[in-house]
């Protein structure tokens, strides 16, 4: 169901963008940009880990019965969380001046951070929902609310204003029209979930456990740090160059976060998964999920990002023609994203594991490895430059992440099951290079690419039916199972 969420908010979210950037144009896209690092590093300190720690408390609290203690800290946690975004955001309005004028030389970014702060609050809000329900292990609801029902309200509020004429304010009022509708649906959903006793207000002292508080410090770091590994070109790209570039920049990198939406979907079930078996010791079990898990999630990718990379010129085209020179950025932040799939999900079982601690001194180290590479890159290579630097630092991270896992954990992924997936992507790379050279060339450029997406998926498909082992056939069949549960045509069975 996450994943069918994720597809549907790839290909809304794709054509909707095109939208936009046609409709604003890049240097509003790179207002926009530039905004959200303002308040996505402001909400970083805000939720101070908080957000995370639902996922794992909700479902540790709910597994031993500690009722008391789930209610407590769902309570508190969300008191804690509208305190800390009202002062943080105060903080961000007092310091708009300094921020749009010194900071970023885009004066009219002033004009809009009274819009941004609301967008912080109702982001850190409806993140530590979305994390509760999946400490419920009911990512489906979670989905259906901020995938479809989400990205539905605000593809539509936006299309409403930004017709009216009221531009990149529009845009971001139905952001937060619509993200106030996510949050009371999410709201509803956790309080149906949650057990009568944790559905009472409970708030007392500590407010919040020491458990909880430990794990929401480290995880603190761990997001502040992630914020800089994946903000800090924007970041640096505004200081040095201007909204412009940073707009077409901000296309390309929102097309590059669809590559790992695979690795995203699992990792919404597998993250609470890692932290009961951890617990319950079964580290042979979680060990055969991590080398499944990595070949499916590699290889449901691989499709998505050799179309991404042999069309990556006509894709960035199809945003118009100011955006067209970001195509380098696509192909190298794409392979970048790849490597990030072939490892897995190494960074949930070290923070998911209770390794927390050397997941943030991985994330520590290369977050200043990025930020030199990115000032020595971007002043002399621009765009490209901030391209090559994510992709290095992205690559860099995930592998020293796995070395972590199997020093730590002892767990590695199967060479096997990369060696089972050379066949199928040799086989799809020749057919959808065929297709490119010989046949889309004379195809409009939206239709050349969705059909380059489906030719590759299927020749990858077909080709990987040959290498299923068994596990990966138990995977499959609760793949076809729950499809046939999902449209109503399971057999029953007594």
């Amino acid at each position: 169901m996450f994943l069918l969420g994720t597809v549907f908010s790839v290909a809304a979210g794709y054509f909707f963008k095109i939208y936009l950037a046609r409709v604003l144009g890049a240097e509003a896209l790179g207002i926009y940009a530039l905004g959200m690092t303002v308040v996505g590093l402001a909400g970083v300190l805000a939720a101070g880990g908080l957000s995370q720690a639902a996922s794992r408390f909700v479902a540790v609290y709910s597994a031993t019965a500690q009722l008391q203690k789930l209610g407590r800290f769902l309570w508190s946690a969300l008191a804690v969380l509208v305190v800390s975004n009202l002062l943080v955001g105060v903080l961000v309005l007092l310091a708009r001046p300094w921020i749009a004028g010194s900071l970023y030389h885009t004066p009219a970014l002033s004009g809009y951070m009274h819009l941004f702060v609301p967008i912080m609050l109702t982001g850190g809000l409806t993140g530590f929902l979305g994390q509760a329900l999946a400490g419920y292990k009911d990512v489906a609801r979670r989905t259906v609310i901020t995938n479809f029902i989400g990205q539905t309200l605000t593809i539509a509020f936006s299309v409403a204003l930004v017709t009216l004429g009221f531009g990149l304010k529009g845009y971001l009022v139905a952001q937060i029209a619509s993200a106030a509708a996510v949050l009371l649906l999410l709201g509803w959903a956790t309080w149906k979930l949650s057990p009568e006793p944790a559905r009472r207000p409970s708030l007392g002292w500590p407010i919040l456990e020491p458990e909880v508080v430990s794990f929401s410090n480290a995880f603190f770091g761990v997001q502040g740090l992630a914020f800089l590994l994946s903000q800090s070109d924007r970041i640096l790209l505004g200081i040095y160059i201007n909204p412009r570039e940073v707009g077409i920049y901000s296309i390309a990198a929102a097309l590059i976060a669809f590559v790992p939406l695979a690795l995203q979907s699992v990792n919404q079930i597998f993250s609470p998964t890692i932290a009961e078996l951890h617990a319950r010791g079964d580290l042979e079990l979680l060990a055969r999920l991590f080398r499944s898990l990595v070949k499916w999630t590699l290889g449901l990718t691989l499709p998505l990002a050799a179309v991404m990379i042999l069309f990556a010129k006509p894709i960035m085209g199809l945003f118009g023609p100011e955006f067209e020179p970001g195509w380098p950025v696509l192909v190298a932040g794409t392979v970048g994203q790849v490597i990030n799939c072939g490892v897995g999900s190494v960074g949930y079982l070290l923070l998911m594991s209770g390794k927390e601690r050397r997941l943030l001194r991985v994330q520590t180290v290369m977050a200043v490895v990025l930020i030199v590479v990115n000032l020595a890159l971007i002043p002399r290579m621009g765009l490209l430059g901030a391209a090559l630097a994510g992709a290095v630092v992205n690559a860099a991270t995930n592998l020293w992440c796995l070395a972590e896992v199997r020093r730590s954990l002892g767990i590695l992924p199967s060479a096997s099951k990369y060696v089972a997936l050379v066949a199928p992507t040799a086989a799809m790379m020749v057919i959808v290079l065929v297709f490119k050279q010989f046949i889309a060339a004379t195809w409009p450029a939206w239709t050349a690419i969705l059909a380059g997406l489906t030719i590759g998926g299927v020749a990858f498909a077909g080709a990987s039916l040959r290498a299923l082992d068994s596990d990966d056939r138990v995977v499959a069949r609760a793949i076809w199972s729950r499809i046939l549960e999902m449209t109503g045509h399971a057999k029953s069975t007594a």
